[in-house]
């Protein structure tokens, strides 16, 4: 029983064991639980957090996919996808992000090393660490010191006049570089 709920349900702590056994008329300690466990090759860890994706996130992704599902490759090869990330050394187990194993979180943990990075059809673009909190302003630095020398040196997207048109229309939008970096034509 306590094999079947861990493997079930790997977020199962060993008082929850400790309780569901006594249910059912058995009386163990954790110390008991935990050996049963590593016995047979399983070990207790803390579930992984992740970024709290609140229903409004999912159905915006959906939304652009199935808005763009039918786009042809070579529309594709004209975007340029970026975000920033939060970088972990040592992360050793390939299952901890299944999502059974971990607990949603919201960004803005302390103490971390923060990166803004893109890549497009052609391959990555530049990595830029990010120093301090970032704010709107540091934001469109970041981009604009980054993100056009990352969309290839195809002289189509390094023309002075796709420079502007990018500018003007980024600003046009009122988005100051925050949504027009997702798609570069």
């Amino acid at each position: 029983m306590i094999l079947r709920k861990v493997r079930n349900h790997p977020r199962t702590t060993r008082e929850d064991l400790v309780n569901d056994l006594k249910v059912a008329g058995t009386t163990v300690t954790k110390k008991t639980i935990g050996n049963t466990l590593h016995h047979n090759g399983l070990k207790s860890c803390s579930a992984r957090k992740v970024p709290l994706l609140k229903k409004a996130h999912v159905q915006a992704r959906l939304k652009l996919a199935n808005e763009h599902l039918n786009d042809s490759e070579s529309n594709w090869e004209k975007v340029l996808w970026s975000d920033e990330t939060k970088i972990e050394l040592f992360v050793i187990n390939s299952t901890a992000y299944d999502p059974q194993n971990t607990v949603p979180t919201v960004k803005h943990g302390g103490g971390n090393i923060l990166l803004w990075g893109c890549f497009s059809a052609k391959g990555t673009g530049q990595l830029h660490r990010i120093n301090g909190k970032m704010d709107g302003a540091m934001y469109r630095k970041i981009l604009s010191d980054n993100l056009l020398p990352s969309h290839d040196n195809d002289p189509k997207h390094t023309a002075k006049a796709t420079k502007e048109w990018l500018k003007v229309k980024c600003l046009a939008q009122g988005h100051g570089g925050s949504k027009c970096h997702r798609q570069v034509c």
